[in-house]
């Protein structure tokens, strides 16, 4: 009887937009794989076609994802090669794949990433941003409340930070950087890889004020990158963390979890806020 052969799950990165970016290596997994995970299995069949595979497709995506897990582990189990893909760029990132991942690898099936395209990660190497630390939020919340919100936590953060954003949202997100981070440079990554792509940078009024001389700019997919805060002085913050500090450490926050806490809100190195800690403690 012969050995059943062990199963794996190959995450598999295809093109963004240009099919020309699909990898040798990418193509040969899905030629070879006994089935793919597809997030929308029209989409997936079409880039089949054009790279003359024809393989069982299985639909997964947000709705259905937690369901297929035992029936893919099965297969797995089974011995069967299978890949996941989403429709655009790398699975997992911003698109289904993370419950799938997470539970093969906790059951001990073996998951092989085949990298690729990535719009973030192309749109970060052309920006002209820092791209030694980086934040990346995804697509922020529908409702401007939430959104809004959510750019005041990060204001002060010194990295860039990327989200991503759909055409009918774009205006709005800009409107709200504008009201928050005022004149700082954002960078908007559109139509990466196609035939329209374009990279605009300046503030985000800026941008909203190309975008009503040329609506054709407010088209496609974003990739929306925010140059980070420019360092503040610890000493103007010193009062205010100090404070901070103080009320964490009475309410028995442990120091590092404190100085983490601090760092995050106000910016500045960790290592001054940890000391100040370390010195408050003994006083709480």
């Amino acid at each position: 009887m012969s050995e059943t052969k062990e199963g794996v799950l190959y995450v598999v990165a295809t093109p963004i937009g240009n099919l020309e970016d699909l990898s040798a290596r990418a193509g040969r997994v899905l030629s070879e794989v006994d089935a793919i995970a597809a997030e929308d299995t029209r989409h997936t069949q079409r880039l089949l076609r054009h790279l003359g595979i024809e393989r069982p497709l299985v639909s997964l995506h947000e709705h259905n994802e937690a369901a297929r897990v035992e029936q893919l582990r099965r297969r797995l189990a089974d011995g069967a090669q299978l890949a996941l893909v989403s429709d655009a760029g790398t699975p997992l990132i911003s698109d289904p794949g993370f419950v799938l991942v997470r539970e093969l690898r906790r059951a001990g099936c073996r998951v092989v990433p085949i990298p690729g395209p990535c719009a973030l990660i192309a749109a970060l190497s052309a920006a002209g941003l820092p791209t030694d630390r980086f934040t990346f939020e995804g697509f922020l919340p529908a409702k401007s409340g939430p959104r809004r919100k959510q750019l005041e936590v990060g204001a002060s953060r010194e990295e860039t930070r990327v989200f991503y954003e759909s055409p009918h949202r774009i205006r709005d997100l800009l409107a709200d950087l504008a009201a928050v981070v005022g004149e700082r440079q954002v960078v908007l990554a559109r139509e990466l890889t196609k035939t329209f792509e374009t990279l605009l940078d300046g503030s985000a009024a800026e941008l909203l004020s190309i975008m009503d001389e040329d609506p054709d700019q407010a088209r496609g997919e974003f990739v929306v990158m925010l140059a980070g805060a420019p360092p503040r002085e610890e000493a103007a913050d010193d009062a205010e963390g100090e404070a901070l500090l103080r009320a964490m450490l009475a309410e028995g926050v442990a120091v590092k979890n404190a100085a983490a806490v601090v760092v995050r809100l106000l910016g500045g190195r960790r290592k001054h806020w940890y000391q100040m800690a370390l010195e408050l403690k003994s006083d709480v």
